[in-house]
């Protein structure tokens, strides 16, 4: 049991004032997880303490007994859509992002430069270029494309499912809420878990380019708590949120939002969290607007000597990669 992390002082001096600089870290390459772990659960978890900045290094399965009891799980139940679609001329290919009404959406779309508005490409007609890559564009029929895996995963996935959680069960997501991964329906019968929805689209894996935090825009996700779950959420003595998304719309939710709209959140340091409690989440990329979340719930320094401890003990980053509990 280490403990080099301090407890995160109460007058946090990040507020309002990070550097982009200071979401970088080193990682080896060859710690980037390319599959996922033999079974859900058995990914390896390094759970702090920030009351007391004790630290241990456990795994997935032995959720039930680090949390405190009566400790309520919240878990983002989106599904992902086979958003990927490729395109034969100019070669390339369209990643959808959401629905909009219809048959239209909004995706990204490569090689942007050489693509026109008005023209189909297969199923997909471009409309309009929003910038960015970022296109308004109709769909013939429902999305029948491939996982949209991230870039940085380059072996082939041979069970597709591993890249949707047990719970998915509302189609909208051009990625998946990579914190659920872990859980399997046996360690979901010993907690008490309640859902919501939040479509993963681009903002959630857009990379900051701005130099200060403060600059960075984001464009919004769709969002939903049924109102009988949230007075049990809002209700509840403690809140585990399971990854970055369910943070996001609890926060927003608690912040005086509706319980279903769009969100543009953006969490920084110096944010001041009114329903989560707890987060159970995975290592992100740099230069990430969720790393920059876990640095407000966990403390800059304390996060950023939490990813070092998690390169020098050889855990597994990103989607297929491990996770950490911050209590």
């Amino acid at each position: 049991m280490d403990a080099t992390p301090q407890p995160k002082s109460s007058q946090d001096p990040y507020a309002g004032a990070v550097r982009v600089d200071e979401l970088d870290y080193d990682l080896p390459e060859e710690l980037i997880a390319q599959r996922p772990a033999a079974r859900r659960d058995e990914a390896r978890l390094l759970v702090f303490r920030r009351e007391s900045g004790e630290i241990e290094h456990r795994s997935v399965r032995d959720l039930p007994d680090l949390l405190p009891a009566r400790s309520t799980v919240v878990v983002n139940d989106t599904k992902v859509v086979p958003a990927r679609i490729p395109i034969a001329s100019p070669k390339g290919e369209v990643l959808l992002l959401e629905r909009m009404t219809g048959d239209e959406w909004i995706g990204l779309a490569r090689p942007t430069r050489r693509l026109k508005p008005g023209m189909t490409y297969g199923a997909v007609t471009l409309h309009e270029h929003l910038g960015d890559g970022r296109w308004r564009l109709s769909l013939a029929g429902e999305p029948d494309g491939e996982t949209p895996l991230p870039p940085y995963i380059t072996a082939p996935l041979l069970d597709k499912t591993r890249y949707e959680t047990v719970f998915a069960r509302e189609p909208g997501s051009a990625a998946a809420p990579t914190a659920g991964l872990h859980f399997t329906p046996e360690l979901l019968a010993h907690l008490t878990v309640e859902h919501v929805t939040l479509h993963v689209g681009l903002d959630t894996f857009r990379p900051v380019q701005v130099d200060d935090l403060a600059d960075h825009v984001i464009h919004g996700e769709r969002y939903e708590i049924d109102a009988s779950t949230w007075e049990r959420i809002r209700a509840a003595e403690r809140v585990l949120a399971v990854g970055t998304t369910s943070v996001r719309t609890l926060e927003t939710v608690a912040s005086g939002g509706a319980l279903s709209g769009r969100t543009n959140l953006f969490i920084t340091p110096g944010f001041s969290f009114r329903r989560v409690d707890l987060l159970l989440t995975n290592f992100h990329l740099p230069r990430s607007t969720l790393l920059a979340l876990v640095m407000a719930f966990a403390g800059v320094d304390e996060t950023r000597e939490l990813y070092r401890i998690a390169v020098a003990e050889r855990y597994r980053f990103y989607s297929f990669g491990d996770a950490m509990l911050l209590l």
